[in-house]
């Protein structure tokens, strides 16, 4: 399937390369629009080839640690102090540090007060998450990393050079660095005299697990610490995983129960809400969540869990992270999207000059009308991406088989 598509590229290209080289020198304006259209085709059929090739240079060499450490230094320059303002989360005997680290990720340090023991999850910048634990004064016991990519366990050797006792855990099926303790599905660990809960979530990668903190001992609700499984409002983008393998990772974190804290890997808060406005235009609790949002950025504050009122999860708009259980009322799909205008895919008038759509171009139908265009669209929303979009997916009531078209999206 891939050679065939390889040997399609290589195909178009040619006839593109010769007809722009036609239409340069002969001035031919028909020659030109074709040149122009069948450059678009190649661009979109390249599309996910170049993609996977970036991905694969990024998650399996060596160029992808030196990207991460090109992220680091850059960060590091723009927010000397972390990008966003948080506060620690204290119950009786357990405390949650969030450490804000590279553009977007957190850290979290999470405390064992009684023993001054203390589990780090996903320690990005190593610098930053050293510099938490000199703080609080505590003894670094375990990592827990939900997944391979540098920007989560990039911290991890230069860690474990500080802290030789510490132990890295992980999943196997994810190539993490310096993994010593590999964990699987619902399997418990120890750090001082907490107890965490490893869940087998993989989608944004083959190996991706979520790590679960028991506090109720402790007289606090549960705390999913869901790495890039899960955001406020959004999920992560599936990089190694099908649409149904997320589905489901996704409904063992709903099945942790409504009082459940997230403490997510990014801070993709106000660009999830504001897609999601786009999808409920109707939705009052969305709304008045987007708008605390909208002011916690504004201020550069985190949007993580940070004034909790009591054990159970507060559904106001004060600062509480919460998981949000998923309807089960409609037929779902996981589709990758980005936040941004909709606009059909008709407007370009692709669609019906390609594929034979009965649809004229300009049409801004979307998927929930009549008359949309189910070959064309592949049962996608027609939603442009941005040049620069952040890296989640978002859940959409759909329907239709994927077609070409998914490409020119």
């Amino acid at each position: 399937m891939a050679g065939a598509r390889c040997r399609a590229v290589l195909a178009v290209g040619v006839v593109t390369c010769g007809l722009g080289v036609a239409a340069w020198l002969g001035r031919c304006p028909a020659l030109r629009r074709i040149a122009r259209r069948a450059a678009a085709v190649i661009m979109a059929l390249a599309g996910p080839l170049v993609f996977r090739l970036g991905y694969s240079l990024y998650a399996r060499t060596r160029l992808g640690f030196l990207f991460y450490k090109r992220q680091v230094k850059k960060a590091r320059e723009r927010f000397p102090h972390g990008h966003s303002v948080s506060q620690p989360l204290g119950f009786r005997g357990v405390k949650i540090v969030p450490i804000p680290v590279l553009s977007n990720n957190y850290s979290y340090l999470v405390i064992d007060t009684d023993s001054g023991h203390a589990a780090v999850v996903d320690p990005s910048d190593p610098l930053a998450v050293q510099a938490a634990i000199e703080e609080e004064g505590v003894m670094l016991e375990a990592i827990l990393c939900t997944h391979k990519h540098w920007d989560h366990s990039g911290g991890n050797a230069a860690l474990l050079q500080q802290h030789g006792s510490c132990k890295v855990y992980g999943s196997a099926a994810d190539a993490i660095p310096e993994l010593t303790h590999p964990v699987g599905d619902r399997e418990k660990l120890s750090v001082g005299c907490l107890t965490f809960e490893a869940l087998a979530t993989p989608g944004h990668t083959v190996g991706h697990t979520a790590f679960v903190l028991d506090a109720g001992p402790f007289g606090g609700p549960p705390c999913l610490f869901s790495g890039d499984l899960l955001f406020l409002a959004g999920c992560g983008r599936l990089f190694e995983g099908s649409p149904e393998t997320m589905l489901a990772s996704l409904d063992a974190a709903v099945g942790l129960g409504e009082d459940t804290l997230l403490w997510p890997g990014h801070e993709y808060a106000l660009e999830c809400l504001s897609f999601a406005r786009l999808l409920e235009l109707d939705n009052p609790a969305l709304e008045q969540k987007l708008l605390w949002a909208t002011q916690q950025r504004q201020e550069k504050r985190s949007t993580v869990r940070t004034h909790p009122r009591g054990p159970i999860c507060d559904r106001g708009g004060d600062g509480v992270a919460e998981l949000c259980p998923l309807p089960h009322s409609a037929p779902r799909r996981w589709v990758r999207s980005e936040p941004t205008t909709p606009s059909c895919a008709h407007t370009a008038g692709s669609c019906r000059r390609l594929w034979g759509c009965s649809r004229a171009a300009g049409s801004t139908t979307m998927p929930s009308e009549p008359g949309y265009c189910g070959r064309c669209a592949g049962g996608r929303t027609s939603i442009r991406p941005p040049r620069d979009p952040p890296h989640f997916v978002t859940l959409l009531w759909t329907w239709g088989s994927s077609g070409l078209c998914d490409f020119l999206l």
